[in-house]
């Protein structure tokens, strides 16, 4: 007759200090990960450090319950080793000191190890839940790695604690697959919530136009609730495929936003691999049907990742330099945020058919003394290498380095710079070969681009955006200009030209966006746009009055680009204590006057060296006919 499960469980019960004792010299012991932590276990282990010797703690990134690296460090390993698998930069003092334990590998890589014998576990010690009826135990908050180090290990040691929530999915060992039961009820570890920042949210109200309903997100825990929220409120049926389930998303999941209906894969279903936050979370998770925690090495492979149709990968860089290289660390408050599964998600969202992947920058750090984007990684080690790097997005703007050259994006990542470091890019940027000699930018390159002047419209069932021009749209104006006809060249510049070259645009595209505005009509992918209209205005700094100007390639005019563009540069005008507007055009160009005249101010028509001076004030409203 077989054992029953039950009498095994009941047998094999000991206390915490019966169960460390059994860990043997010279063996290789598995702690179970981030908030899964068998505390208890962890601190017997602790107190019991001085009988061992040669023994190798395998673990993730930890917040550390109890000090098993001061033991390591005060007698020089010789007791215990530490190997903590961990991929960011180690830059902090905090990291920087215990660098010699830190094992730099994508998450998804690390199960392979554990079950191929190439870093052969010994013990592991792990957290569960109660058994069920049939004797199943949960790994609860904690599937990740410790599955696959709880299957391969030759003694598991399960701290069985009635607070780690039964969590479904691929995250359950049976009773007759552990060796020894400690019972000991205690706090799961949890994670304060990150403080909120002003860049961070400024960076989720720019990201948000990115991210399309249906879409299945992806976001790091560096990220904070405010943040996800501001760029995620307004969408409907997202999807969650994510390394680390948080309270954000819990937040999300709560508003209706994500509802799991519209994924490819795991239809339903919220998907990660790990829990971290705090007890209303953990609660919220427990036997809850539409969540699934399953291993890393599905959650992290890319090749699952990329099965999701419009996958948006959410990730917090450290810092990045002008070439678009990425350096990420953990965080003070959450040192988890550095156990990296981001390259997986980078490489597997940009293979995902409609795929995003973007990394989130604040453009400075230490109170706002250093900048984050800085010329070179020098001493920093890369996380992401340059030819994975999408859309980067700073509280200054979103660029797409994606097809981009380095002299492109070095002009890209000093567009969302700091403005008070952007010369100082800008001259080390040249220093390094990336701009050619004669290159220059003018003073307007410390404007801050305005977000508010976006609007996204569908004209005749296609999408627009009306935005500021930036500065990697230098490109794509001289292409809007050789795109245009010969009789719009000659209303635009008065006389006919054939080239456009990078000096002639420079006045257009490096603006301040106060003094002078230029707003484009783009059509396209972001980053990869066409531009279809330009609007703009200079400002005459003598009368306080801003000429304008306008161009739309032939095949969009006539569907009110130029009425959107002039009403538009008008409003912008006013608001920056502009006192109206100008503008010149030749006595045939009827559509101009018609243009100028549909704003609701008093135009004037005046005949100046055979053209039309049009011009409005904005304290002159237009008379109402009764």
């Amino acid at each position: 007759m077989a054992d029953y499960w039950a009498d095994h469980y009941s047998e094999d019960r000991r206390t915490a200090e019966e169960a460390i004792q059994l860990i043997r010299p010279g063996q290789r012991v598995f702690i179970g990960s981030s908030c899964g932590e068998p505390q208890h276990l962890v601190r017997a282990l602790s107190k019991a450090a001085d009988w061992y010797s040669d023994v190798e703690i395998v673990r993730l990134m930890s917040l550390e319950s109890a000090p098993l690296t001061l033991v390591a460090q005060e007698t020089e390993d010789r007791n215990l080793n530490i190997r903590s698998f961990y991929l960011g930069s180690a830059k902090s003092h905090r990291l920087a000191k215990d660098s010699r334990f830190l094992t730099p590998m994508n998450l998804s890589d690390i199960p392979r190890l554990f079950k191929t014998g190439q870093l052969p576990i010994q013990v592991a010690l792990i957290q569960v839940s109660l058994p069920d009826d049939f004797g199943w135990l949960s790994l609860g908050v904690s599937v990740d790695i410790t599955l696959a180090a709880a299957q391969s290990a030759d003694l598991v040691i399960a701290q069985v604690n009635s607070r780690m929530p039964r969590v479904l999915g691929r995250s359950f060992l049976h009773v007759d697959d552990v060796d020894v039961f400690v019972e000991y009820d205690e706090p799961l570890l949890t994670v304060s919530e990150l403080p909120e920042m002003a860049a961070a949210n400024d960076i989720g109200r720019m990201i948000a136009r990115l991210i399309d309903d249906g879409s299945t997100i992806q976001i790091s825990p560096g990220t904070t609730t405010q943040a996800v929220l501001l760029a995620l409120a307004e969408k409907n049926d997202l999807g969650i495929h994510t390394q680390y389930l948080t309270r954000e998303i819990m937040h999300l999941v709560a508003q209706g936003v994500v509802t799991n209906q519209k994924k490819t894969i795991n239809v339903g279903k919220l998907v990660a691999s790990a829990a971290i936050g705090d007890e209303l979370l953990y609660e919220f998770i427990h036997d809850n049907p539409s969540i699934e925690f399953h291993p890393c090495d599905y959650v992290n492979n890319p090749t699952v990742i990329a099965r999701h149709h419009k996958m948006v990968s959410m990730n917090v860089a450290m810092a990045m330099d002008l070439t678009g290289q990425v350096a990420a660390d953990a965080l003070p408050q959450n040192h988890f945020s550095g156990v990296s599964g981001m390259p997986d998600f980078i490489r597997g969202t940009t293979l995902a058919e409609g795929g995003k992947s973007i990394l989130l920058l604040p453009s400075t750090g230490r109170k706002g003394t250093i900048s984050r984007i800085v010329p070179r990684l020098a001493d920093t080690a890369v996380v992401v290498p340059r030819g994975d790097v999408h859309y980067v997005a700073s509280e200054y703007g979103v660029v797409n380095l994606n097809g981009r050259n380095l002299q492109e994006r070095a002009l890209a990542m000093i567009s969302i710079a700091h403005p008070d470091f952007r010369d100082e890019l800008f001259h080390e940027a040249k220093e390094m070969e990336l701009f050619s000699a004669g290159r220059s930018l003018k003073e307007s390159i410390r404007g801050v681009y305005p977000l508010k002047y976006e609007e996204n419209l569908v004209i005749k069932g296609e999408k627009v955006t009306i935005r500021p021009i930036q500065l990697v749209d230098e490109r794509r104006l001289q292409e809007h200009y050789y795109n245009l006809d010969k009789d719009d060249v000659i209303s635009r510049f008065f006389h006919e030209k054939t080239r456009f070259l990078r000096s002639d645009i420079e006045g257009i595209s490096q603006i301040d966006y106060i003094h002078n505005l230029t707003l484009v009509g783009v059509t396209g992918e972001f980053g990869f746009e066409k531009v279809i209209a330009v609007g703009e205005y200079l400002l005459d700094e003598k009368d306080n009055m801003a000429e304008v100007a306008f161009s739309v390639i032939r095949q969009w005019q006539g569907r009110g680009l130029g009425h959107i563009l002039i009403r538009k540069l008008a409003e912008a005008a006013l608001e920056n204590g502009i006192d109206g507007l100008t503008a010149y055009t030749a006595p045939d160009n009827q559509a101009m006057v018609a243009l100028f005249k549909s704003l609701p101010y008093k135009v004037t028509v005046q005949f100046e060296d055979n053209v039309l001076l049009l011009t409005c004030r904005f304290n002159q409203p237009k008379e109402e006919k009764p």
